[in-house]
């Protein structure tokens, strides 16, 4: 058995979104550390998107206050900060509260000058001190010790702002397999069983377009045979893009596994229903896979057995149907529960010629049991899970990308979730007062220009932020009609509680951006790199953006497929 990345899904993906970065009348550049500049844009519109606006939320100015009472820090209380202006009524705007150990931190956004502090009772709102003549420098940190019944004290620190590198990582798996499982119990009964003449197997499954089917399923009066297509598996789409459906029975041989020396069908006392347990007979000498020897007379043709059938269920869902129809043969035989999988690649279960590789066959095809053979399958099937080029905004106000629970602002969210193409928003976002910076990251670290971001594989860019500063983010899950990564509405906070930069990993989620009818994640017509063009499918009859649904079991989980880090840079 062979195992070989779907190389071609890949490739079909990375084709399919440069496609559609030169059909975009706003291709994206690329601003990001990499240094890395698209070529398929005019300077000019390499200069807007690229541009990173500054002052656009004002500087603002960090202020980590410590209340002390005796020298013993006092936690709960609140403190308010106000300018201090001759002739003026102060006006207390700016507020926090201590922590345990008595420090509160508070944003502000005016202007250099002398400040007034008052701290308060939360729980009587009696006021307990009051402190005057503060000096604070606007975009300095500053460091006030606040102890009550005390003169307050300023300390500056650095100035308040900071550069940051962001790295978005695809730590995805390459899967050959996009669907894989078992069929172990008659369509009609409740547990499984082996099914006798009259009786059949069924399956449902989605598959892309170009995938193949096959499948493997033991004939029980043998030492070692089993059914099952050739090594190419069964096209289940024809050249015209249409779904295969009906007989497909033509296409099933009966094959030797080569793993067990071959008796007569029927007779033989090392096979499963005769032998004295499992893996029970010689070796056999030729242990290569190969169509079962046609030295027995009594041994019934391929078609005279089994009987396969396709039929599709929806755009890209399939049942199949395994039936036994042996009772009119020259022996009738039971068939034992089995294993499918859905592939691009040739030789998902065996290679004609070459020698059983030991993943499971031989326990399905000498005893009828799949699950050595199905545990293999498993852990190569899933959802092969490029991420397409996105953009980044530094922002105060909450829902700069979208806002949960509402449909999409139509800034360019919806060319981004759904075909990777994130110029549209990016140009939104640079004109917007309320972001201070933006950009686009389109080119892999490494890569000489832009691209999907394969398993493996990085992005990267840096910008300078404030403190109060958020970072949003957004780029595709490609196998999907509009699914997109990102942090909540809010951003993620680039500064913590006393005024240290963030770093290290942060969490995002995947969202639905509800502009486009959902279907199986890695197998819908109207995915890239399946369908046609981009903005093609259906409307979502659910226009909110909203977190993804759990409804697929093959979606998976973010951390499986993302790792987003931020690192203050010197």
């Amino acid at each position: 058995m062979q195992f070989r990345p779907q190389l071609t899904h890949l490739f079909l993906v990375l084709a399919f979104l440069a496609w559609g970065c030169n059909k975009s009348p706003n291709p994206v550049s690329q601003t990001s550390s990499s240094g890395n500049d698209s070529t398929m844009m005019s300077s000019s519109e390499t200069a807007r998107l690229a541009k990173q606006t500054t002052g656009n939320s004002g500087t603002q100015t960090l202020v980590v206050a410590t209340v002390t009472q005796n020298g013993v820090p006092m936690a709960g209380v609140n403190i308010a900060l106000s300018n201090s202006v001759s002739g003026r009524s102060p006006n207390y705007q700016w507020q926090g509260s201590t922590d345990t150990n008595g420090r509160a931190s508070i944003t502000i956004g005016s202007e250099s000058g002398y400040y007034l502090a008052r701290a308060t009772n939360p729980t009587s709102g009696n006021v307990i001190g009051t402190w005057n003549s503060i000096p604070i420098n606007r975009g300095l940190q500053t460091f006030l010790s606040l102890p009550i019944g005390g003169s307050a004290s300023a300390a500056p620190g650095t100035r308040a702002e900071a550069t940051f590198r962001v790295r978005i990582e695809n730590i995805s798996q390459v899967y050959p397999f996009a669907a894989s499982g078992v069929f172990n119990t008659p369509a009609g009964a409740s547990s499984p069983a082996p099914i006798g003449p009259g009786a059949a197997y069924e399956f449902n499954f989605h598959a892309p377009p170009g995938s193949r089917l096959s499948f493997a399923t033991m004939f029980v009066h043998s030492n070692d045979f089993f059914y099952a297509p050739d090594e190419s598996g069964i096209a289940l789409w024809n050249t015209s893009g249409q779904q295969v459906s009906g007989d497909v029975t033509a296409q099933i041989r009966l094959w030797d596994s080569g793993t067990e020396i071959n008796q007569e069908p029927g007779t033989g006392l090392d096979q499963a229903p005769r032998q004295s347990g499992p893996n029970t007979g010689a070796v056999d000498p030729n242990n290569t896979v190969r169509l079962a020897p046609d030295t027995f007379s009594n041994l019934p043709a391929a078609s005279s057995v089994v009987r396969v059938t396709l039929t599709p269920t929806s755009a890209t869902g399939f049942r199949a149907r395994i039936e036994n129809i042996s009772g009119s043969s020259s022996l009738p035989t039971p068939l034992a529960p089995g294993v499918w999988v859905v592939h691009t690649e040739p030789g998902p279960l065996f290679t004609s010629g070459q020698p059983d590789q030991s993943a499971g066959l031989e326990a399905l095809a000498e005893d009828g049991n799949p699950a050595p053979l199905a545990t293999s399958l498993a852990a190569k099937t899933g959802i092969t899970a490029p991420l397409a080029p996105g953009v980044w905004a530094v922002h105060r106000t909450p829902g700069i990308l979208f806002r949960s629970g509402h449909p999409n602002s139509g800034q360019g969210l919806e060319a981004l979730a759904e075909d990777g193409n994130p110029a549209s928003l990016a140009t939104s976002l640079a004109g917007r007062m309320d972001v201070a910076s933006s950009g686009a990251f389109n080119t892999p670290v490494g890569a000489s220009g832009p691209g999907p971001l394969l398993p493996g594989a990085a992005y990267e860019f840096t910008f300078t932020a404030s403190p109060g500063d958020k970072l949003s983010l957004a780029t595709m899950f490609v196998p999907s009609n509009d699914f997109f990564y990102a942090p909540d509405e809010s951003g993620i906070a680039l500064w913590d509680a006393v005024g240290n930069p963030a770093q290290g990993n942060v969490y995002v989620n995947l969202w639905d951006a509800g502009t486009e009818l959902d279907q199986p994640p890695g197998a819908g017509r109207d995915q890239a790199p399946f369908q046609s063009g981009p903005n093609t499918g259906a409307a979502d009859p659910d226009t909110r953006v909203r977190l993804a649904p759990n409804t697929y079991h093959n979606l998976p989980a973010t951390s499986k497929v993302l790792r987003v880090s931020i690192l203050p840079q010197p």
